[in-house]
């Protein structure tokens, strides 16, 4: 689920960018699309990592 929220605003951040700066050139266009990308990589891995070490151990599961 979080994935998909991400890549939302990830899109909504892209169309916002194009739409915010039209005579941006393709290279400006690709650059902030990769960037943008990159830093949802970098918070997909923190909150992969806040998630494993918040994640307390319940009674259910097989030890």
């Amino acid at each position: 689920m979080s994935k998909k929220v991400n890549w939302v605003i990830w899109l909504v951040l892209v169309i916002l960018w194009n739409y915010g700066f039209p005579q941006a050139t393709p290279l400006q266009d690709v650059t902030v699309a990769v960037f943008l990308s990159i830093l949802f990589i970098i918070i997909q891995l923190l909150q992969s990592r806040y998630l494993k070490k918040s994640s307390p151990r319940s009674k259910f599961v097989k030890k």
